[in-house]
Protein backbone atom coordinates (compact mmCIF):
# COMPACT_ATOMS: atom_id res chain seq x y z
CA UNK A 1 0.00 0.00 0.00
CA UNK A 2 1.05 3.93 -0.87
CA UNK A 3 2.50 6.07 1.78
CA UNK A 4 -0.09 8.25 2.68
CA UNK A 5 -3.57 9.26 3.82
CA UNK A 6 -5.68 6.74 1.90
CA UNK A 7 -10.18 6.95 1.65
CA UNK A 8 -10.86 3.54 0.67
CA UNK A 9 -14.09 3.68 -0.98
CA UNK A 10 -15.44 5.35 2.49
CA UNK A 11 -19.50 6.47 2.64
CA UNK A 12 -20.52 8.04 5.65
CA UNK A 13 -24.85 7.62 6.25
CA UNK A 14 -26.89 9.09 8.72
CA UNK A 15 -30.38 7.59 9.10
CA UNK A 16 -29.82 5.48 5.64
CA UNK A 17 -29.12 9.05 3.89
CA UNK A 18 -25.50 9.04 2.20
CA UNK A 19 -23.95 11.91 3.85
CA UNK A 20 -20.23 11.94 2.42
CA UNK A 21 -18.69 9.56 -0.23
CA UNK A 22 -14.65 9.87 -1.22
CA UNK A 23 -12.65 8.23 -2.58
CA UNK A 24 -8.99 9.36 -2.78
CA UNK A 25 -5.45 9.03 -2.07
CA UNK A 26 -3.41 12.24 -0.50
CA UNK A 27 0.63 11.60 -0.89
CA UNK A 28 3.19 12.39 1.84
CA UNK A 29 3.30 16.08 1.60
CA UNK A 30 -0.02 16.97 -0.41
CA UNK A 31 -2.95 19.13 0.11
CA UNK A 32 -6.19 17.80 -0.48
CA UNK A 33 -8.41 20.62 -0.38
CA UNK A 34 -12.48 19.94 0.23
CA UNK A 35 -14.54 22.25 -0.32
CA UNK A 36 -18.68 22.92 -0.33
CA UNK A 37 -21.45 25.01 1.72
CA UNK A 38 -22.08 24.60 5.18
CA UNK A 39 -23.27 21.26 6.29
CA UNK A 40 -22.46 18.70 3.57
CA UNK A 41 -20.55 16.89 5.78
CA UNK A 42 -16.82 18.44 5.64
CA UNK A 43 -16.39 18.40 9.23
CA UNK A 44 -17.90 14.83 9.41
CA UNK A 45 -15.33 13.48 6.71
CA UNK A 46 -12.63 14.92 9.76
CA UNK A 47 -14.33 13.31 12.44
CA UNK A 48 -14.66 9.96 10.74
CA UNK A 49 -10.72 10.40 10.13
CA UNK A 50 -9.50 11.19 13.81
CA UNK A 51 -12.03 8.18 15.15
CA UNK A 52 -14.78 10.71 16.33
CA UNK A 53 -17.74 10.09 14.34
CA UNK A 54 -21.06 10.48 16.38
CA UNK A 55 -22.70 7.50 16.58
CA UNK A 56 -25.61 9.27 14.80
CA UNK A 57 -23.81 7.87 11.67
CA UNK A 58 -22.31 4.83 10.18
CA UNK A 59 -19.60 4.25 7.64
CA UNK A 60 -18.44 1.91 5.20
CA UNK A 61 -15.02 1.90 3.60
CA UNK A 62 -11.43 2.61 5.40
CA UNK A 63 -8.69 4.63 6.05
CA UNK A 64 -5.20 3.28 5.56
CA UNK A 65 -2.68 5.56 6.74
CA UNK A 66 0.97 4.64 5.75
CA UNK A 67 -1.04 1.43 4.42
CA UNK A 68 -1.95 0.53 8.06
CA UNK A 69 -6.18 0.41 8.75
CA UNK A 70 -6.93 3.01 11.29
CA UNK A 71 -10.55 2.45 10.21
CA UNK A 72 -11.33 1.23 13.98
CA UNK A 73 -8.44 2.24 15.89
CA UNK A 74 -8.75 4.78 19.26
CA UNK A 75 -8.29 8.63 18.30
CA UNK A 76 -5.48 8.38 20.27
CA UNK A 77 -4.01 5.90 18.35
CA UNK A 78 -4.16 7.47 15.12
CA UNK A 79 -1.43 10.22 15.16
CA UNK A 80 -3.78 12.12 13.00
CA UNK A 81 -3.22 15.89 13.91
CA UNK A 82 -5.78 18.54 13.50
CA UNK A 83 -6.16 22.16 13.57
CA UNK A 84 -9.08 24.25 13.96
CA UNK A 85 -10.06 27.98 13.50
CA UNK A 86 -9.65 28.06 17.21
CA UNK A 87 -6.39 28.01 18.48
CA UNK A 88 -7.42 25.65 21.76
CA UNK A 89 -4.59 26.78 24.07
CA UNK A 90 -4.79 25.80 27.39
CA UNK A 91 -5.73 29.68 29.07
CA UNK A 92 -4.08 28.07 32.55
CA UNK A 93 -0.44 27.42 30.82
CA UNK A 94 2.14 28.88 29.89
CA UNK A 95 3.37 29.31 25.85
CA UNK A 96 6.28 26.74 26.88
CA UNK A 97 3.94 24.27 28.61
CA UNK A 98 0.97 24.33 25.89
CA UNK A 99 4.11 23.26 23.72
CA UNK A 100 5.17 21.03 26.40
CA UNK A 101 1.89 19.31 26.22
CA UNK A 102 2.32 17.89 22.80
CA UNK A 103 5.87 16.18 23.25
CA UNK A 104 6.06 12.42 24.22
CA UNK A 105 6.05 11.25 27.71
CA UNK A 106 10.08 10.98 28.43
CA UNK A 107 13.23 12.79 28.47
CA UNK A 108 15.21 15.27 30.77
CA UNK A 109 13.83 18.41 31.49
CA UNK A 110 16.71 20.15 30.02
CA UNK A 111 16.02 18.01 26.65
CA UNK A 112 12.08 19.08 26.64
CA UNK A 113 13.35 22.49 27.18
CA UNK A 114 15.85 22.68 24.38
CA UNK A 115 12.77 20.76 22.07
CA UNK A 116 10.60 23.98 23.44
CA UNK A 117 13.09 26.54 22.51
CA UNK A 118 14.13 24.98 19.15
CA UNK A 119 10.12 24.98 18.52
CA UNK A 120 9.42 28.35 19.39
CA UNK A 121 12.90 29.59 17.35
CA UNK A 122 11.29 27.57 14.15
CA UNK A 123 8.37 29.74 14.13
CA UNK A 124 9.82 33.44 15.00
CA UNK A 125 9.17 33.50 18.60
CA UNK A 126 12.26 32.74 20.51
CA UNK A 127 11.61 33.80 24.08
CA UNK A 128 8.30 33.39 24.29
CA UNK A 129 8.07 30.34 26.49
CA UNK A 130 6.92 32.23 30.03
CA UNK A 131 4.38 33.79 28.25
CA UNK A 132 0.86 33.81 29.44
CA UNK A 133 -1.23 32.80 26.23
CA UNK A 134 -3.43 35.46 26.65
CA UNK A 135 -0.93 38.20 25.69
CA UNK A 136 -0.63 36.37 21.90
CA UNK A 137 -1.71 37.96 18.97
CA UNK A 138 -4.46 35.59 17.12
CA UNK A 139 -1.39 34.90 14.57
CA UNK A 140 0.80 33.37 17.50
CA UNK A 141 -1.43 31.74 19.10
CA UNK A 142 -2.38 30.28 15.71
CA UNK A 143 1.97 29.43 15.30
CA UNK A 144 1.76 27.95 18.43
CA UNK A 145 -0.96 25.37 18.24
CA UNK A 146 0.42 24.78 15.25
CA UNK A 147 4.09 23.78 16.56
CA UNK A 148 1.94 21.78 19.38
CA UNK A 149 0.68 19.64 17.03
CA UNK A 150 3.37 19.06 15.19
CA UNK A 151 5.24 18.54 18.43
CA UNK A 152 3.25 15.50 18.52
CA UNK A 153 4.66 13.77 15.41
CA UNK A 154 1.81 13.20 13.47
CA UNK A 155 1.43 11.15 10.76
CA UNK A 156 -1.11 12.94 9.01
CA UNK A 157 -2.69 16.78 9.04
CA UNK A 158 -6.09 17.77 8.99
CA UNK A 159 -6.80 21.68 8.90
CA UNK A 160 -10.64 22.38 10.00
CA UNK A 161 -11.30 25.86 8.55
CA UNK A 162 -7.88 26.32 10.27
CA UNK A 163 -7.33 29.61 8.88
CA UNK A 164 -10.45 31.38 8.52
CA UNK A 165 -10.40 33.69 11.72
CA UNK A 166 -6.91 35.40 10.43
CA UNK A 167 -6.89 38.75 8.93
CA UNK A 168 -5.63 38.50 5.12
CA UNK A 169 -2.56 39.08 6.08
CA UNK A 170 -1.74 36.50 9.25
CA UNK A 171 -3.85 34.10 7.13
CA UNK A 172 -1.56 33.91 4.03
CA UNK A 173 1.69 34.02 6.53
CA UNK A 174 -0.28 31.01 8.29
CA UNK A 175 -1.04 28.97 5.31
CA UNK A 176 2.43 29.26 4.10
CA UNK A 177 4.10 28.53 7.28
CA UNK A 178 1.72 25.09 7.65
CA UNK A 179 2.01 24.01 4.15
CA UNK A 180 5.76 24.20 3.94
CA UNK A 181 6.07 22.49 7.67
CA UNK A 182 3.37 20.08 6.26
CA UNK A 183 6.25 19.62 2.53
CA UNK A 184 8.92 19.43 5.01
CA UNK A 185 7.42 16.32 6.87
CA UNK A 186 6.21 14.53 3.91
CA UNK A 187 2.93 14.98 5.86
CA UNK A 188 -0.31 14.37 4.19
CA UNK A 189 -2.83 16.79 4.71
CA UNK A 190 -6.85 17.30 4.16
CA UNK A 191 -7.99 21.19 4.11
CA UNK A 192 -11.87 21.88 4.50
CA UNK A 193 -12.38 25.46 3.89
CA UNK A 194 -14.83 27.77 2.27
CA UNK A 195 -11.93 29.92 1.29
CA UNK A 196 -10.94 29.12 -2.50
CA UNK A 197 -7.61 30.96 -1.76
CA UNK A 198 -6.95 28.56 1.06
CA UNK A 199 -7.41 26.16 -2.18
CA UNK A 200 -5.31 28.20 -4.62
CA UNK A 201 -2.78 28.92 -2.06
CA UNK A 202 -2.59 24.86 -1.07
CA UNK A 203 -1.96 24.30 -4.78
CA UNK A 204 -3.06 20.27 -4.32
CA UNK A 205 -6.30 19.05 -6.00
CA UNK A 206 -9.84 19.94 -4.74
CA UNK A 207 -12.71 17.93 -4.22
CA UNK A 208 -16.55 19.63 -4.11
CA UNK A 209 -18.67 18.15 -1.65
CA UNK A 210 -22.35 18.38 -2.12
CA UNK A 211 -21.78 20.16 -5.67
Amino acid sequence: MADGLTLDRVSITRAGREVVALDRHVAPGEVLSVMGPSGVGKSTLLSLITGTLAPAFRFDGRVLLDGADISRAAPEARRIGILFQDDLLFPHLSVGANLAFGLSPGGSAAERRRKIAEALEEIGMAGFAERDPATLSGGQKARVALMRMLLSEPRALLLDEAFSGLDADRRDQMRRLVFDRARDRGLPVIMVTHDKADADAAGGPVVTLGG
